[in-house]
């Protein structure tokens, strides 16, 4: 079982990104998702939230698909806002 990261730092690497839409993006998945989030799914955050934030928002815009299963549930959520 993978060990999750503190929701706390989670959230606050969601908010310090360097792209005005990613903010924008997490703005609105901290406020409707990120409550509900098991472990795994915030291990599977955690990890995303390594990615440039180029590459990231490519994804979560829909410019560039999500090639790693882990990380497709997230994607599907952020694109929902």
């Amino acid at each position: 079982m993978e060990h999750a990261p503190n929701r706390g730092k989670v959230r606050w690497r969601m908010m310090r990104r360097g792209l005005l839409e990613l903010d924008l993006v997490f703005e609105r998945f901290l406020s409707k998702h990120f409550d509900a989030l098991d472990d795994a799914q915030l291990a599977a955050l955690d990890r995303l939230l390594d990615w440039e934030d180029t590459d990231l928002w490519q994804v979560v815009s829909g410019r560039r698909e999500c090639d790693e299963l882990q990380f497709k549930e997230l994607v599907d959520l952020l694109r929902a806002g």
